[in-house]
């Protein structure tokens, strides 16, 4: 049965944020920057105990967090890792994120980790496994998570829909959110050839309750997903459009090599903050939705 959904208190808006990343523990700890949120990687802090878990418990305690996994694997034939679930849980307790979110992939399969987000075929029976397999980990967790749409770099012979229809299918199908990671769609177009806006518009726009935003590196026959580069023009202009047909959702910017100084990463936030905006202003004055000047 598919249920709608409405983002509220389950999903609510949190602004503008940015990953929280091991250079910048110290600046954040001490300072307190001006920002709206954090997200985290849920894997580096399920631990027992250590300076990591008394730095998010410090950051915990003026701003709202969410955990951001990479290691569920709803796509893989294996079981789900029930250790990996209830230390996912006791970690959502202990700190209360608004929300927790993983990837829509698998990242491994006889008990081995790959440690790669991994495509799964877009059919009809690829939907119903990993759908199933969410709805597991939501009655687990006692709470619905979000799922990223990942980048890629193949494409399976098997698969007998598009990918876009895929995510939406899996999210309808498992009563759950969406994380639409931007940048990623902008490669896949790349990639895959196809036209990065059918994407958005075919994505149930009520299910979306995080963008993500990233850079990537271009090797000219394709793009690869490295979160090590500033946010390319392509991907501000996807972004406005998604904007202006999902509407104003937490937006979180990625990135995790070549990290900048913290002051830098806070101003993408603020200029992903001014272009949604714009979007927002230029819809209620009745402009078609565009690029925000």
């Amino acid at each position: 049965m598919v249920f709608a959904m409405e983002r509220g208190a389950e999903f609510p808006f949190l602004g503008y944020g940015v990953g929280l990343r091991r250079p910048h523990y110290g600046e954040v700890v001490a300072a307190r920057p001006a920002i709206d949120w954090f997200e985290v990687i849920a894997e580096n802090f399920m631990v027992a105990g250590g300076p990591a878990l008394a730095t998010l418990g410090r950051v915990r305690e003026r701003y709202p967090l969410v955990t951001h996994g990479v290691s569920l694997s709803v796509g893989s034939t294996d079981p789900l890792n029930r250790d990996y679930l209830r230390d996912l849980r006791h970690l959502a307790r202990r700190f209360a994120p608004a929300w927790l979110s993983d990837h829509l992939c698998w990242t491994g399969v006889a008990g081995r980790n790959l440690h790669d987000l991994l495509p799964l075929p877009f059919t009809d029976a690829a939907v119903a496994h990993a759908a199933g397999r969410i709805r597991t980990v939501q009655d687990t967790l006692g709470r619905r998570i979000a799922i990223e749409n990942i980048s890629s770099y193949m494409t399976y012979a098997a698969s007998s829909i598009a990918e876009w229809d895929f995510v939406a299918a899996v999210a309808n199908e498992a009563d759950c959110a969406i994380l639409l990671d931007l940048n990623n769609i902008y490669v896949n177009a790349f990639n895959h050839r196809f036209d990065p806006r059918r994407y958005i518009d075919a994505i149930p726009a009520e299910r979306v309750v995080q963008f993500h935003l990233a850079g990537h590196s271009d090797h000219g026959a394709y793009l690869l997903d490295t979160h090590d580069h500033p946010i390319s023009a392509p991907v501000w202009e996807l972004f406005e459009y998604a904007v202006g047909r999902i509407g104003e959702v937490s937006t979180l910017v990625e990135w995790d090599d070549r990290i900048p100084p913290f002051a830098e990463l806070s101003a993408v936030a603020d200029e992903a903050r001014r272009r949604a905006h714009a979007v927002v202003a230029a819809r209620k004055d009745g402009a078609p939705a565009g690029l925000a000047q």
